[in-house]
């Protein structure tokens, strides 16, 4: 499974403790503040699927992130998109997905263009490198790259956290075993470093401490990825099926 190595969102653990649907229902607060925290928050986690739907609709780069400020600006601004959600009606995403097609086929760039990207922009967009995605993922239609990309983006706030948590607590070393033998694998398709070559260059004792430190990540992982995943469904039970989506989305 090859991914984009360029996708730098995540953030401490405190930023995501409610869940998905929970964070969703905070926007309809009249705190304007607040309303434009959740709304802020939401939208660094789906620009970049947005933006890659766009350009495999057939837009160029800069049509692409016009269009990406656009829909941020006019409709989950303007229009109140996220207060219009409704968790018994399906995945956010999907609601999402379906007010983006929506907008694409009502906008006419010609006349709207400047109307639609405001001179700082709604969004940040950093830059996204398409490039490095894997062959299967350019070849996928608008609404399988928008999940694909989705699923990227989710995948890397648990790698973030659960990184940043092993180095907090003084287990970086095991985070760089965890790195070589099991993720970089999964991720990059890489040969996992032996367990010989660790052992010398990360001074342990011997193999077994290797294979604790391996299941004491996992566990981490494990717990950070049904967190995160919690976040984007309505009730627990729906938490396992979620991961196992995720997991085929990521493995084409």
């Amino acid at each position: 499974m090859r991914r984009s190595g360029k996708t730098s969102i995540g953030g401490p653990k405190s930023e995501f403790q409610t869940t998905h649907w929970s964070e969703i229902r905070n926007a309809r607060t009249q705190d304007q503040a607040r309303r434009r925290a959740v709304i802020d928050n939401l939208s660094k986690r789906y620009w970049k699927p947005i933006y890659c739907y766009i350009r495999r609709k057939g837009y160029d780069n800069e049509q692409a992130k016009d269009l990406t400020q656009g829909f941020f600006h006019e409709i989950v601004l303007g229009r109140d998109l996220v207060q219009q959600a409704d968790a018994a009606k399906g995945r956010f995403r999907a609601f999402i997905l379906t007010a983006l097609n929506n907008y694409i086929i009502g906008v006419h760039r010609a006349n709207t263009a400047g109307k639609r990207r405001p001179a700082d922009g709604i969004v940040s967009l950093e830059e996204f490198d398409e490039e490095s995605m894997s062959i299967t993922a350019k070849n996928m239609k608008p609404e399988d790259i928008f999940t694909y990309v989705w699923a990227s983006v989710l995948v890397d706030e648990v790698i973030c956290e659960v990184k940043e948590g092993c180095i907090q607590d003084g287990k970086e070393v095991h985070w760089k075993v965890f790195r070589a033998r099991v993720l970089s694998p999964i991720m990059a398709g890489v040969k996992p470093s032996p367990v010989s070559e660790l052992c010398k260059l990360l001074n342990i004792g011997n193999k077994d401490t290797v294979s604790n430190m391996i299941v004491t990540v996992k566990r981490r992982f494990r717990t950070a990825m049904n967190r995160r995943v919690r976040q984007h469904v309505d009730s627990d039970e729906e938490v396992e099926q979620e991961i196992q989506d995720l997991m085929k989305i990521l493995s084409e």
